[in-house]
């Protein structure tokens, strides 16, 4: 009897072994968070296209993309709501109390913001784990810091470098850039605090770029140089 509850528990501890080898490790994935004034969507894409172009056809199991806004989409369908329900997260704002409480009675189709915040974070986590991603903002490095297979960059600048560029890219004054910089640190970082909590080590990055300091392509050969450092390409 001792032989053969022996034999059936080894049995059943090398199927567990055999399952878990089948399943694939998430990832790999890249966030990259940035301040307002860095511009991110452009370097992005072309460190996008560098890495499919550099892909060795032996690791080419799905092309490099990346996900921004279209994380509002994914969400709104996972909730069965509509995007414009639910666009408040992205903006960085909140619900009145009080108004999410009559909501709750009024729509029977009514989503509360924990529930939203949670489908936006499994949306989130369900792409890093597929792999070949790219995740801008969206508090990416807060979700999926404990991917083994993952980079995490910050590009940063001084205050006065990233006024200036809001203030060319959208015919402010300075002192309206200016403002309008600080209070999009502050929502970010808010945004950020939601979804781990504040001042924990999960929003701290691998990397940070000087984005007044260095060039688009200089940024970008350096996190391919790291990636394949930590064998994620």
């Amino acid at each position: 009897m001792s032989d053969i509850l022996f034999n059936y528990l080894n049995r059943r501890l090398h199927e567990a072994d055999d399952k878990k080898a089948m399943q694939k490790d998430p990832g790999p994935v890249v966030t990259i968070s940035r301040q307002s004034g860095c511009s991110a969507r452009r370097l992005t894409q072309k460190l996008v296209d560098e890495l499919n172009k550099r892909q060795k056809p032996e690791k080419r199991t799905r092309e490099w993309d990346y996900i921004n806004k279209e994380l509002l989409q994914k969400a709104a369908r996972e909730l069965d709501v509509k995007p414009s329900e639910i666009a408040y997260v992205f903006k960085y704002q909140e619900r009145n109390a009080l108004g999410d409480i009559f909501a709750s009675y009024a729509n029977k189709y009514y989503k509360s913001d924990r529930k939203i915040r949670k489908t936006i974070a499994d949306v989130i986590r369900s792409i890093a784990n597929e792999g070949n991603m790219i995740i801008i903002g969206r508090a990416g490095v807060v979700l999926t810091k404990d991917i083994m297979k993952s980079l995490h960059i910050s590009l940063e600048a001084p205050l006065e470098w990233r006024s200036l560029m809001i203030s060319e890219r959208y015919d402010l004054s300075f002192a309206e850039a200016k403002k309008s910089v600080i209070e999009m640190d502050k929502k970010r970082e808010k945004f950020r605090e939601s979804f781990e909590g504040r001042n924990t080590d999960y929003t701290w990055f691998d990397v940070t770029f000087n984005r007044m300091a260095l060039t688009e392509n200089e940024i970008i050969e350096t996190i391919i140089r790291m990636m394949e450092v930590k064998n994620l390409i």
